[in-house]
């Protein structure tokens, strides 16, 4: 496929892309069901507990069954990858970026079957599991070259005496635990293991166990890409069992998470039991839009529902709240509604859909409670209607939904995860970008106005590290590699440098001052 998908792509001739990812979504079909066993080292183990996945949009197909990594065997796991740091990081550094963008290269290729995995898994649409694929490729490619760009993380200093030579150089920490998230298991695995890897440090990847299968597909991009044996580790398991083994091991150097504020938040504290461990943290959004007076309406509407409601709202960066101006409210929502019941849901894997499932169970539960306290304290103004049909009743669904809620309202603060759009007036300006601000969380953040005085206090004022204006390809969402920095403020991140940014991989290492007098 030539054709390169972003989150950003709106208007192109898709016939070519529809056609290859059907190739590739029959060839993934041709594994459907099967068993992957767990790995130490060069041995396959079957000793643990085995985990069923099953297609979010219709739990009636598995799609494989999947070995847990015992715990009694994580201590070996964790030796292996020990061992394999001492190779790792003595390699040059121009190896590992040439290794890294083996990598990049290889998911490039295999980014159809890759992309119809994560729609399966996810219930992603295909152009966002096309993304979501294409992302993770540039992240390798965009991190290898800020590596590049920085010399390996080599810098002169000044000198005090003239027989000096004195120099600044970043070193590897050791191994990292990854712990990825289900809404981006290509992007988010292979973003944060590449800066790990180019970094010297060795990685063991514990993707979410609601996307196993891309994790063991990920896995085999980085072995057949040529890297040393346990550089790169995959384990499978529950977060609260081998998930929260691996981040508390006292073996285990630093920690790289993507989820929920709540366990972020007790990763941090744990990271200071002993010594004080690197723990990089991204812990989601309750993002916010502004549509001014000076608003194109046609922007801010097609803007909303893409971020509101693409990957039904399961993104850290979806649009959860809207600040519109009270003269402007009614077309608006008029608008939205409009365009809101044009969006297709469905089973992602179909060509025209834009909205597929949720990813569990609890998630589903989490809407019904959402929507019930909405009727009940707020106005339902959009709700969309689920045809009765037979995917639906298997898969796990829940509806498109706009509901009225005043700015205090509790569901206008806490990050649900679903296809759910609050929506609340102002009067002045910079009303607006007093509820915009009032959030525990800092992620990304939107606006809607051709007044540049407008812009340019959102752009100064408002506390969120990812800021877009007028963009109707997503109003709170579309960070791409080197092009959007991605960090998260207040409760949305910890380290203040962002993935998908120039600082990134930095993170993962640790300064040492080198001083070597001449005889």
């Amino acid at each position: 496929m030539s054709f390169r998908i972003t989150y950003s792509t709106l208007n192109a001739d898709m016939e070519q892309v529809h056609k290859e990812f059907e190739s590739g979504l029959q060839k993934v079909k041709l594994n459907f069901g099967k068993t992957y066993s767990a790995r130490v080292g060069r041995e396959l183990n079957n000793s643990g507990e085995i985990f069923e996945k099953r297609n979010p949009a219709d739990r009636r197909k598995l799609l494989g069954s999947f070995y847990s990594i015992p715990l009694n065997k994580l201590d070996e796991i964790i030796a292996n990858s020990k061992k394999a740091f001492e190779v790792w990081r003595n390699l040059h550094w121009q190896e590992r970026v040439q290794l890294v963008r083996a990598a990049a290269e290889l998911i490039s290729e295999r980014k159809v079957e890759f992309a119809a995995i994560v729609t399966l898994e996810v219930g992603k649409n295909r152009l966002e599991s096309l993304g979501d694929v294409e992302e993770a490729a540039d992240l390798l490619r965009y991190y290898a070259t800020t590596t590049e760009e920085a010399n390996g993380f080599f810098k002169p200093l000044l000198r005090l005496n003239p027989k000096e030579e004195t120099r600044s150089v970043l070193r590897p920490y050791g191994v990292f635990g990854v712990i990825a998230p289900f809404n981006f298991p290509a992007a988010l695995a292979a973003g944060m293991s590449g800066a790990a890897l180019l970094g010297g440090n060795t990685v063991i990847l514990k993707p979410s166990e609601d996307t196993p299968w891309s994790g063991e597909f990920l896995f085999e991009i980085f072995r057949d890409a040529g890297f040393p044996e346990n550089v790169f580790q995959v384990i499978q398991g529950k977060g609260e069992t081998i998930g929260a083994a691996l981040t508390n091991h006292s073996a285990v150097d630093g920690i790289a998470f993507t989820g929920s504020r709540e366990v972020g938040f007790q990763l941090l504290r744990n990271s200071t039991k002993n010594f004080t461990k690197p723990t990089l943290v991204e812990l989601g959004g309750k993002n916010a839009a502004i549509i001014s007076t000076h608003a194109d309406l046609e922007k801010a509407v097609e803007g909303s529902v893409r971020s509101a409601f693409g990957l039904s709202g399961q993104k850290c960066s979806a649009l959860s709240r809207v600040y519109v101006n009270e003269t402007i409210k009614n077309e608006f929502l008029e608008r939205i509604i409009e365009r809101a019941n044009k969006v297709v849901i469905g089973n992602p894997a179909g060509k025209n859909v834009f909205v597929g499932p949720v990813i569990n169970m609890d998630s589903v539960e989490r809407y019904n409670k959402s929507i019930e306290l909405g009727r009940k304290e707020g106005k339902v103004i959009f709700e969309s209607k689920l045809a009765n049909k037979e995917e639906y009743s298997f898969g796990n669904f829940v509806p498109p939904t706009i509901v009225e809620l005043p700015h205090a309202h509790q569901l206008m603060r806490d990050e649900l995860f679903l296809p759910f759009l609050g929506v609340t007036t102002f009067k002045n300006f910079d009303d607006a970008i007093t509820m915009a601000n009032d959030s525990n969380y800092g992620l990304t953040a939107g606006i809607y106005s051709e007044d540049k005085n407008e812009l340019d206090k959102f752009f100064n004022k408002v506390e969120a590290g990812v800021l877009y204006a007028n963009r109707s390809s997503g109003a709170t969402t579309g960070a791409w590699p080197g092009v959007q920095s991605f960090c998260g403020w207040k409760a949305s991140g910890a380290s203040g440098k962002g993935g998908c940014g120039p600082y990134y991989v930095s993170q993962f290492m640790r300064e040492q001052s080198q001083t070597r007098m001449e005889s």
